[in-house]
C-alpha cells in the first residue's frame, strides 16, 4: 500500500497528514515532523510515506476547517486499526461529536455503549492517530477542564474556541 504525506500551514500551526493510496487518513496532527506521526499508524497499515503536496480531499478539508467549515473533515475517510472492539467503536462515536458541543470522557463511554468504560474512552482519545478527522479534542473532563491532548493544550484550546464561534 502506498502512503502519502503533506504538511499544511494552518491558523493553529503546521498540520501534517498521512493518507493511503485511496485518500483515507492514517495519521494526522499539528506538527511539521512527519516522523512523529508514522509510529501512530498501526503496524498493519504502516508503510514509509512518499512526500506529496496535494492530498486532495483530506488537505482541502483541513484548510476548509481552519477557515470556518467545521464539518469539512467529517466527509474524509479514516483508517485506524485496533485489536479491541471498544476502541474502534469509540473512534466511530468521536466522529459523531458535533463541533461546539464537547463531551466528557464519561459521556463518550456512555455514547459508545459502556458507561463504565471511562478509562477506555480516555485511551481511545490517547491512541487516536487521526487528529481532527477523529475529533478527540472535543472530549474534556467532567469538571470542564481540558484533560490531555497529544498536540498540546494550546492547540486543543484554540480548536474548541474556533468551534465555539462556528
Amino acid at each position: 500500500m502506498t502512503t502519502y504525506i503533506s504538511t499544511l500551514d494552518t491558523k493553529a500551526g503546521p498540520f501534517t497528514i498521512i493518507v493511503d493510496g485511496e485518500g483515507s487518513v492514517l495519521a494526522s496532527g499539528w506538527t511539521a515532523d512527519a516522523g512523529a506521526l508514522v509510529p501512530l499508524i498501526h503496524r498493519h497499515l504502516r508503510e514509509e510515506p512518499l512526500i506529496r503536496k496535494d492530498l486532495g480531499p483530506a488537505a482541502r478539508a483541513v484548510i476548509a476547517y481552519h477557515n470556518g467549515d467545521l464539518a469539512a473533515p467529517d466527509t474524509v475517510p479514516v483508517r485506524q486499526h485496533a485489536t479491541g472492539g471498544f476502541l474502534t467503536a469509540a473512534w466511530k462515536t468521536l466522529r459523531e461529536v458535533r463541533p461546539g458541543e464537547p463531551v466528557s470522557y464519561t459521556e463518550l463511554a456512555a455514547r459508545t455503549g459502556n458507561s463504565a468504560a471511562v478509562r477506555a474512552a480516555a485511551q481511545a482519545c490517547a491512541r487516536n492517530a487521526a487528529a481532527l478527522f477523529v475529533p478527540c479534542h472535543r472530549v474534556i473532563r467532567t469538571d470542564g477542564s481540558l484533560g490531555g491532548f497529544r498536540w498540546g493544550l494550546d492547540v486543543k484550546r484554540w480548536l474548541l474556541a474556533h468551534e465555539a464561534k462556528g
